[in-house]
């Protein structure tokens, strides 16, 4: 098993259109976006070449490859304003492992390692992140590298017909 992390600079064609069909894929929605009804679960989500040239101009995106082959991305923004706690120089990650050949293997450990390196190169310290309490396979992942629990925001996301929480985390470089 080879790995791969390429940081995204321009966006293309091709990608923007691997994105959308991660975006669209039923068993990642409700993983990676909150939604308020089941409306907005079903709701299409494309974006453009457009779109994704100007999420480059305030996130560093990573695409993941196993094998050569695309199977997730992450990313992450300095100082967003959806921080629960407002530290200065804090990273905001993300991580979505869009192919299903891409889950279950580890990949997940090993690119989140890499993006630690990657903001702590760049001079920042802390790392917060959002996780939906019915995703429980990332919760254990993040508490394996470090993660501590600093908070939950109830009725944050609609999840299997109820409103769930989404549970904050920290972890200092």
């Amino acid at each position: 098993m080879t790995l791969q992390f390429i940081q995204l600079t321009q966006a293309e064609p091709s990608i923007v259109d691997v994105f959308n069909r991660w975006g669209n894929d039923p068993y990642l929605i409700p993983l990676t976006r909150p939604n308020q009804t089941q409306a907005e679960v079903d709701e299409k989500w494309f974006m453009t070449v457009d779109d994704l040239n100007e999420r480059l101009e305030d996130h560093f995106i990573y695409l993941i490859y196993l094998d050569n082959v695309l199977v997730g991305e992450m990313n992450y923004m300095i100082d967003p304003d959806h921080l629960y706690k407002k530290e200065q120089g804090t990273a905001w990650i993300g991580i979505s492992i869009g192919e299903p050949e891409g889950r279950g293997k580890g990949i997940g450990y090993t690119a989140l390692r890499y993006l630690e390196q990657q903001i702590k190169d760049n001079g920042y310290h802390r790392i917060e992140i959002g996780v939906f309490e019915f995703n429980t396979q990332a919760q254990k992942l993040y508490k394996k590298l470090g993660y501590k629990e600093i908070a939950r925001i109830p009725d944050f996301t609609y999840y299997n017909g109820e409103m769930r929480a989404d549970i904050r985390m920290e972890k200092y470089l």
